[in-house]
């Protein structure tokens, strides 16, 4: 009966995890003009209609439903690890990389090596840039 049970619990957890999916992403910004000329003219995001209209958030759409909501507050986390980050996958990561280095805006590898490229395991190419804030972001070519 227990393992009955067990199975049922496991087949309704599977089920309702089935049906989730990402509605937005939300980034703590200290400057949101700032934060919201980096997420437009560096990483090339469309805005999307802000609900709050308070002048301190602003939406973006990444895709697949799915949206990066920022919002500008007080109080941002001091401590900054690349292990945290967003990370988004480019159809052109050449192009990009060639917008970056147009805008003289600075990108690594995984390792922190400046202007180098990190090729993962699988061939997917991995570069990582901060916001204005010092989140990291990863470009990838995994399109």
């Amino acid at each position: 009966m227990k393992s009955l049970f067990t199975i049922i619990l496991v087949g309704i957890t599977m089920s309702t995890f089935a049906q989730i999916k990402v509605n937005h992403l939300a980034v703590h910004v200290s400057n949101l003009a700032e934060s919201k000329e980096f997420y437009q003219k560096i990483v090339g995001l469309k805005e999307i209609e802000e609900p709050f209209k308070d002048g301190l958030h602003a939406w973006y759409d990444i895709g697949g439903g799915a949206a990066l909501h920022i919002i500008e507050a007080p109080n941002i986390p001091t401590q900054i690890s690349k292990v945290n980050h967003l990370c988004f996958s480019m159809k052109d990561m050449d192009a990009f990389m060639k917008t970056l280095e147009n805008a003289n805006y600075p990108f690594e590898s995984w390792q922190g090596e400046k202007g180098k490229v990190t090729v993962r395991v699988d061939g997917i190419r991995q570069i990582y840039i901060q916001d204005p804030d010092g989140l990291w972001l990863e470009i990838n070519d995994d399109y």
